[in-house]
């Protein structure tokens, strides 16, 4: 059974992986220019100005948000354009659901591609990160809170790509919901600094506990082990509303 589901899964992202194969260097090159220029203006810019961040050089605090701010643009932006394409402009997602193949392994098919994207991404980002300071720690709990944000948002994507009807919907969203998460979830500056109600309101985006789960296993503090099971518990529902829907016919 869990081979079978194995199988399903890579048969459905074979095609996008070949995609991925065969346009890798362009790939890498888009998913990192944002970052990049994050670690400059940050890093270099604001970071001449401000001594330390909770204890940590504000280089060494802004890192890890960038790679956790990379988790969510390296995935969820592909993953939703490519979803809806396959949906609306070139009808094959017909043919996938035709298939013998359970909604699951189309869910995790699709969003596997975004997976290996973010990690790619989230790789370089920490190799350049150990360069530029000492305060960073690699760890199989940092790799995890990584993996597991990448996939969350792999599912977001697949998400919104399901309940998108034309661009525009995708590009409404990345407005409301991915641009002000990517400013006020932590990943720059710490959210207590925030005013009180808009802490209220980002603790509700996943981001801000991907990037407290990431931050904190790179910079080896204690460990939020409940914010990690926040952002699980995100991925579930993201899951579980896209396996409602294709089961449903509802796409």
């Amino acid at each position: 059974m869990i081979l079978s589901f194995f199988d399903e899964t890579f048969r459905v992202s074979l095609q996008d992986l070949y995609y991925l194969k065969r346009n890798i260097l362009s790939i890498l090159v888009t998913i990192l220019v944002t970052p990049l220029l994050y670690y400059v203006s940050f890093c270099y810019g604001l970071g001449s100005n401000v001594n330390d961040m909770e204890g940590v050089s504000y280089i060494a605090f802004v890192i890890p948000g960038v790679v956790a701010l990379s988790t969510l643009t390296s995935c969820f932006s592909s993953i939703a354009n490519k979803v809806l394409a396959q949906r609306i402009y070139y009808t094959s997602f017909d043919e996938i659901i035709l298939c013998p193949i359970s909604p699951s392994a189309v869910i995790f098919g699709k969003a596997l591609v975004g997976l290996i994207k973010g990690m790619l991404g989230c790789a370089i980002l920490l190799i350049i990160g150990l360069i530029m300071t000492d305060g960073l720690h690699i760890s199989l709990l940092l790799i995890a809170s990584i993996a597991l944000s990448c996939m969350v948002y792999s599912l977001l994507g697949v998400l919104v790509g399901f309940l998108s009807n034309s661009l525009t919907t995708v590009i409404m969203f990345t407005s409301v919901i991915i641009a002000p998460m990517t400013f006020l979830c932590g990943t720059v500056f710490t959210v207590s600094s925030l005013p009180v109600g808009l802490q209220y309101a980002v603790s509700a985006l996943p981001l801000t506990y991907s990037t407290e789960c990431i931050r904190a296993s790179a910079l080896g503090w204690s460990f939020p082990v409940l914010s990690l099971v926040v952002v699980a518990v995100f991925g579930v529902a993201f899951f579980l509303i896209c396996y409602y829907m294709l089961s449903r016919g509802k796409i």
